[in-house]
């Protein structure tokens, strides 16, 4: 075979078996099963003591560390929380903020699916009956003259002294009397998105000098129940210390030394300046976030014997003289991870908030490809478009390459005649062989290795851009028309009933039947791949020529699970390049013969007998 198609066969099998390994060993997650005999919750059923997030009983400065008997339902008495983007409700047991849904999400696209529930109290189940506990919780950590009974804690019963409903223009504000001459107050204030401002105030009216350190607890029952446990994304624990990223999973943290000032398996860090922790899912995530520029400590924590994942912040202890009253202000994002929304906190002061999105390792090919789709689906109006967009500008970067690549193609369809001289000049000397075409590719300038690095450089771009599709919120249920509703989840259409034209469903999601009746998308991919190949004539070498011939259609099915999004990029992408090494081989005066070659694909090869 000659050294283009050669060249193009070596960089094709390449990201041929690079996109084997990637889907064999790492396929798209599967959706949890539901267990239809699983218990239904009891309405009004009060949790388990050990299924309450810890409450501190440690000395000043230290983070929480033992249980404390929590006495809360799902029907304590509320708050009402309800802004233009949330809904939900604050416990008044504990002074929880642990009842949150988001308005502009829907679990489904379904018109009358539920919106997303963000928070849920503590003794709460899901659909199949599992514990689904995950709530913020605040306080004060005992110090020097002071008792667990003397500061409020997972138990307190706060009164209401200010506002009967939480919305972004009016905060609530909440109190309790200690018996120990002390007034605490917290100030609950939310903006027009998903942060809420914490200020958690304490009033020394008795006649003893006392300390305490002000804490923030994260609490969720067991793992998520939607866990996707996807290589590609994280979910767990993630935060900031002073400009460093750490991501914990769940399933490490069962891992940690157990630490005995914490009760519990905990890795504690501390921070001088800035920082937050928090737990990230697919969608979502819920953040505390102390006073920039304030020191604290930072902890991640899972107890096993109640199977609770806790991350906490506990500020410095504070000296309170009789007469005296100071302040602990934080904040707490909960919702949606938006690129806008993290974005803008992270300019009004959250060091690294843009980063709790999971950019992964080629963050600095993510978080540019990101920011471009991003952009172009607001010009645009539809994410459909604004992939193709994105296809087309990563193509005018690239283009000095590929345009020296396929200029490089068409001078070795020129010195075709030159190199079958060589070679029956040669014969079977390989050494004289190599020699004499090295000699012949430097006296024409020709690089037979330049077909290679389109393909190649395409390779970390179609990962990096699997990895932004499937990651970032923007994608999620973004429609780009007809049938695609969603550019995040596979091609719902299906050969099995001709594209919705019979009167029958498509295969489920995931299932070995929609993995053989593709899609009009991944049928779009293979023909687009086919119609690259037919620029040149097939290899000589029958064994390479098989491969060729197969090539695009294995390629259709093992890429008709993934993303839709992604499958549309690659069309474009397959669609572009071949505009651009047809127009540039015409330009350098070779006419690539596509209608011969597509006949010749459907000739028998003649046998070497009946020449």
């Amino acid at each position: 075979m000659d050294e283009q198609n050669k060249n193009l066969f070596l960089a094709t099998a390449l990201s041929f078996v690079v996109i084997l390994v990637w889907f064999l060993l790492f396929p798209p997650p599967e959706e949890p099963p539901v267990d239809p005999n699983a218990p239904v919750a009891i309405e009004g059923e009060a949790p388990a003591v050990s299924d309450v997030a810890a409450a501190p009983t440690a000395a000043p400065g230290s983070a929480p560390a033992q249980a404390a008997e929590s006495t809360e339902t799902v029907e304590a008495p509320r708050v009402t929380l309800n802004t233009d983007r949330l809904e939900g409700s604050i416990s008044l047991v504990g002074g929880r903020i642990d009842d949150l849904r988001l308005k502009d999400y829907r679990v489904t696209l379904d018109d009358d699916s539920e919106i997303v529930q963000m928070l849920n109290p503590a003794g709460s189940k899901d659909s199949v009956g599992s514990d689904n506990s995950y709530y913020a919780l605040y306080g004060w950590a005992p110090g020097a003259g002071l008792t667990l009974d003397d500061v409020p804690g997972a138990n307190t019963l706060w009164s209401v002294e200010t506002g009967d409903t939480l919305t972004s223009s009016s905060p609530v504000i909440l109190r309790w009397d200690s018996p120990a001459g002390l007034t605490f107050r917290r100030n609950i204030a939310i903006d027009a998105n998903y942060m809420f401002s914490i200020t958690q105030s304490v009033e020394n009216t008795g006649g003893v000098a006392v300390s305490l350190a002000p804490y923030g607890i994260l609490a969720r029952k067991g793992e998520p129940a939607d866990l996707k446990n996807f290589f590609v994304l994280h979910e767990g624990v993630v935060a900031m210390a002073d400009g460093t990223l750490s991501e914990i999973d769940y399933g490490d943290m069962p891992d940690f030394n157990i630490v005995p000032s914490e009760g519990a398996r905990a890795e504690v860090t501390q921070v001088a300046e800035n920082g937050w922790i928090g737990f990230t899912d697919h969608y979502w995530m819920a953040t505390l976030i102390p006073e920039p520029g304030s020191a604290y400590k930072q902890v991640a924590k899972y107890d096993e014997s109640r199977d609770i994942y806790q991350t906490e912040t506990v500020l410095p202890t504070i000296q309170l003289a009789p007469g005296e009253s100071k302040n602990a202000n934080t904040q707490l994002f909960a919702g949606a991870k938006e690129w806008d929304t993290i974005r803008a906190y992270e300019k009004g002061g959250v060091q690294g908030f843009l980063d709790s999105i999971d950019w992964g390792w080629f963050f600095f090919l993510t978080k540019p490809i990101f920011a471009v789709l991003h952009w172009l689906n607001a010009a645009i109006g539809n994410m459909g478009w604004a992939i193709i967009g994105l296809t087309l500008g990563i193509k005018a970067l690239l283009f000095p390459l590929a345009y020296k690549s396929y200029v490089s193609m068409a001078k070795m369809k020129e010195l075709q005649p030159e190199m079958e001289k060589i070679k029956e000049r040669t014969g079977d000397d390989r050494e004289k062989l190599q020699k004499e075409m090295m000699a012949l590719y430097k006296k024409e300038k020709v690089n037979p290795a330049a077909g290679c690095l389109p393909i190649l450089m395409q390779i970390p771009i179609f990962f990096s851009l699997y990895k932004v599709i499937f990651v970032t919120l923007e994608l999620r249920h973004a429609a780009f028309f007809g049938p695609f509703q969603d550019l995040s989840a596979p091609d719902p259409t299906s050969l099995y009933n001709l594209f919705g034209l019979l009167p029958w469903a498509s295969p489920e999601p995931g299932s070995i039947m929609a993995l053989i009746f593709i899609g009009i998308l991944p049928l779009l991919l293979g023909i687009s791949m086919w119609l690259q190949q037919k620029l040149n004539p097939a290899p000589t070498d029958p064994t390479q020529a098989m491969i060729f011939a197969w090539m695009p259609w294995v390629f259709m099915f093992m890429l008709g699970s993934f993303a839709s999004g992604l499958v549309v990029y690659w069309i474009a992408n397959n669609t572009i390049t071949f505009t651009q090494q047809y127009l540039i081989m015409r330009s350098q005066g070779f006419k690539p013969d596509i209608l011969g070659n597509i006949k010749g694909s459907f000739k028998k090869a003649t046998k070497p007998e009946e020449k």
